[in-house]
């Protein structure tokens, strides 16, 4: 089974390259994408709550990146005694390089329900098809991405700039995400049906229970339910 899918979760990571550049108000494009992400922060709820099946999301903008692999234990101590006198070359060979990114990039990390190749382009399909505006938004100013124009596109880009994830933890299981949201608005809704229904006689509590059920509906997974996206009661 591929590292990134786990059960019937998928874990969807694509870094697209953000196009140097600054805008006519002297803005850098990726600062532009930073933004616009940060302003998703002051809606209601995430644009991607309207795109089917997403467990968990996250949007950031990359700068750069930093890796040094330092020497063991105890040489560090020596090479500060050292490096004074050594040639500049030789300083060069010792001392860990540092690791730059060619250009920043918007990263995009989804976990899904669908754990096969062919769903994961179903799913960006449905996404495009979702919020396609809200896409252009933060993808417009990626390279490459002015070539798409469909969801067939859009899903074809996002492969082309997919990563494996060597180490994906599934938080989540492997029900489509409606079943998931109907199991926590019935929890929800018992534990205040539970709550109020202390002390009530048996006959009392049969026909509270009946009214309970026909409120809540559990066969029916469309509603009601718990809103995607939702975080408090």
């Amino acid at each position: 089974m591929p590292a990134n899918v786990s059960g019937r979760a998928y874990a969807l990571t694509a870094l697209s390259p953000i196009r140097d550049g600054w805008t006519s108000d002297g803005i850098a494009y990726a600062d532009v994408v930073r933004d616009r992400l940060q302003g998703w922060n002051t809606e209601p709820n995430s644009p991607m709550t309207g795109v089917p099946n997403t467990y968990l999301c996250r949007f950031f903008v990359l700068d750069d990146v930093y890796h040094q692999s330092l020497p063991g234990a105890g040489v560090l101590d020596t090479l500060s005694d050292l490096l004074p006198v050594l040639p500049n070359a030789l300083r060069k060979s010792v001392l860990p390089a540092e690791d730059h990114l060619k250009s920043r990039y918007l990263v995009f990390s989804s976990e899904l329900h669908g754990g096969v190749d062919g769903d994961v382009d179903a799913y960006l399909r449905g996404m495009w098809g979702a919020i396609e505006s809200r896409i252009r938004e933060v993808w417009g100013w990626c390279h490459g991405f002015e070539q798409v124009t469909d969801g067939a596109g859009f899903a074809a880009y996002i492969r082309k700039c997919q990563l494996p994830a060597a180490l994906f933890f599934n938080g989540s299981n492997d029900d489509p995400l409606a079943e998931q949201l109907k199991a926590l608005y019935l929890k929800q809704e018992f534990t205040r049906f539970a709550v109020d229904s202390q002390g009530l006689d048996p006959a009392t509590l049969r026909l509270r229970m009946a009214e309970f059920m026909q409120r809540v509906d559990p066969p029916n997974i469309a509603g009601p339910t718990w809103s995607p996206g939702r975080y408090r009661l």
